[in-house]
């Protein structure tokens, strides 16, 4: 839930800074979105990778 929180901040950051013009608001806003991408890629990775070792952990034994 906290990455949806998050994702929707830096949405609202986006949208605030395009309607005023405030370009520096509007690439946090980005950023804040991007991050959330990111994280939530790298636990993918990181649940995969545990995954495969645990596979390999059975086929071993």
């Amino acid at each position: 839930m906290d990455g949806a929180m998050d994702k929707a901040k830096g949405r609202i950051k986006e949208i605030a800074g395009r309607i005023t013009g405030h370009e520096r608001l509007e690439a946090e806003g980005k950023t804040d979105q991007m991050k959330v991408k990111i994280r939530r890629k790298v636990t993918n990775v990181r649940h995969r990778a545990e995954g495969i070792r645990d596979s390999l952990k059975r086929d071993h034994s």
